[in-house]
C-alpha cells in the first residue's frame, strides 16, 4: 500500500521583481520577496508529492522558491525527526512531522503560447512538480495542430456559422507520473476566466466596453458570454484528452483552476455525464411506439459506458465522507465558492468494487483568503487569491487492524 498526496495551487502571477506582467503591474523587490516567502511556507505546509501550479511566468522564480522550500524543510526537519542521539524512540509516530525535499523531483514547465515577452502584456502558464518523477516527457496542450470548429445552430434556420479554436487561452499540461509501479495520467489546466472578452475595432485604441465611464451593459454581458464560450470549448479540449487515456485503461487524475464551480457547463463537460439510475425507463433514441423502451440488458451496457470515462470531484467526495458542508478556494463580493479542483477517474471511486486505491482526506488551505470587495490589503496583492487544495491518496487495499 502506498499513500500519496497530489495539490493544485494557484499561485497568483509568479514573476520576478520589476518586471511588469499585466499593464502597470509589476513586484517591487521587497513586494517579490514577501510573496516569495509566503509561497514557500505555503509548499512546506502542503508538503505535496505532486502539485500542480498555475500562474507562473517566471520558471525560474518558482525553482528558487522551490529550493527555499527545501531549505526551511531540512531545518524543520532537524527540530522534529527523531534521531539516534534524541531521547525518544518511537518514531512512527512522527511521522507527519517530517518534510520530503524536492531536491530529486522532477518540474515541468508548460509557457504559455500567448506570451511574447512584451511588458505589460505577458500571459502566465503551468507547471507539475513530482517527486515521483514522469514517466516519458510531459506534453503541452495549446496551440491545436487542427483548429476545432463547433457547428452552430439557429432555431429559425438549418444553422448559424461556427466557433473556431486554434489556440487555448493557456496551456494544458498533461505528464504521465509513476507512483508505486502505476502510472497515472495527470492534467493540469487553467481554463479561461470569467472576464469579459472585448473586441477591440479597427483603428480604435482599445474596445468601448472597456470605458467604465460609459458603461455598456449589454456589451459586457457579451464580452462574458464570449469569455463562458471559449471556457467551455477549452473544457472540451481537456475532456477529449481525458477520455482517450480511459479508453486506454490509463488511471487520471485533473486538477487546476477551471475558473467556474462543480455544476457549471464547463466543470460538467470536464467530468463527464452522471448516468440515470436506470435506463429502462427512457424512449429508446430510434423509438417507433410510446412502449419502445431500453432494455435491462441495454440499461447495463449504458450506465457502464458513461461510468467508465466519469470523473467525480475529489471536493464532492470530501464532502460526502465527513461532516463538513462546504468547501471554498476564493471570496469575492460576498461570494465564496470553489474554482479550484481535484477531479480523479473511476480507478479511484470507492463505489467501484475494481478500484486501484481512493482518497483517504482533503484539506484546503484558506485561511490567507481575503474578499476582494474590501480595501486593497497585502494578501490580496502579494499572496495568492486561491486557496490551495489537497487530496490525500491511497493506492492498494486499505490496511486492517491485526490486533
Amino acid at each position: 500500500m502506498t499513500r500519496f498526496t497530489i495539490a493544485s495551487f494557484n499561485v497568483k502571477n509568479l514573476i520576478g521583481p520589476d518586471q511588469e506582467y499585466y499593464e502597470y503591474q509589476s513586484y517591487t523587490p521587497e513586494e517579490y520577496a514577501w510573496k516569495a516567502d509566503w509561497m514557500a511556507d505555503q509548499i512546506l505546509s502542503m508538503d505535496a508529492d505532486i502539485i500542480g501550479f498555475q500562474e507562473i511566468f517566471d520558471k525560474s522564480a518558482l525553482e528558487e522558491i522551490i529550493r527555499e522550500c527545501d531549505a526551511r524543510g531540512a531545518t524543520l526537519n532537524d527540530a522534529v525527526v527523531p534521531g539516534p542521539e534524541k531521547r525518544y524512540h518511537r518514531k512512527a509516530i512522527f511521522r507527519k512531522l517530517g518534510f520530503t525535499p524536492y531536491a530529486d523531483a522532477a518540474l515541468a514547465f508548460a509557457p504559455n503560447s500567448n506570451d511574447k515577452g512584451k511588458p505589460g502584456h505577458r500571459r502566465p502558464g503551468v507547471a507539475i512538480l513530482s517527486r515521483f518523477g514522469f514517466e516519458g516527457a510531459p506534453e503541452i496542450i495549446q496551440d491545436l495542430e487542427t483548429p476545432i470548429k463547433v457547428p452552430l445552430k439557429d432555431l429559425g434556420s438549418d444553422e448559424a456559422g461556427h466557433f473556431t479554436l486554434s489556440r487555448l487561452s493557456r496551456p494544458i499540461l498533461k505528464a504521465r507520473v509513476p507512483v508505486d509501479g502505476i502510472t497515472i495520467t495527470v492534467f493540469n489546466c487553467h481554463l479561461k476566466s470569467k472576464l469579459g472578452e472585448f473586441i477591440t475595432p479597427k483603428g480604435a485604441d482599445g474596445p468601448a466596453e472597456a470605458d467604465l465611464t460609459k458603461y455598456d451593459p449589454v456589451g459586457r454581458a457579451m464580452g462574458a458570454m464570449r469569455a463562458a464560450l471559449r471556457r467551455m470549448a477549452e473544457a472540451w479540449v481537456l475532456r477529449r484528452e481525458i477520455v482517450e487515456e480511459l479508453n486506454q485503461g490509463r488511471p487520471v487524475i485533473v486538477m487546476g483552476d477551471f475558473n467556474d464551480g462543480e455544476h457549471a457547463v464547463s466543470s460538467e463537460i470536464i467530468s463527464g455525464e452522471v448516468p440515470f439510475k436506470n435506463y429502462a425507463w427512457m424512449l429508446r433514441h430510434d423509438a417507433e411506439h410510446r412502449g419502445d423502451r431500453y432494455s435491462d440488458e441495454e440499461n447495463t451496457k449504458i450506465r457502464a459506458a458513461i461510468e467508465k470515462v466519469q470523473l467525480v470531484s475529489a471536493e464532492k467526495l470530501f464532502v460526502r465522507k465527513s461532516l463538513r458542508d462546504m468547501v471554498y478556494t476564493t471570496a469575492f463580493g460576498g461570494v465564496y465558492e470553489s474554482i479550484d479542483q481535484i477531479y480523479l477517474s473511476r480507478h479511484f471511486h470507492p463505489d467501484n468494487p475494481n478500484r486501484i486505491g481512493e482518497m483517504e482526506y482533503f484539506s484546503v488551505l484558506n485561511d490567507h483568503l481575503t474578499d476582494g470587495s474590501h480595501a486593497e490589503a497585502p494578501y490580496n496583492k502579494l499572496a495568492s487569491d486561491h486557496g490551495q487544495i489537497i487530496a490525500h491518496m491511497r493506492l492498494g487495499p486499505e490496511e486492517t487492524d491485526k490486533t
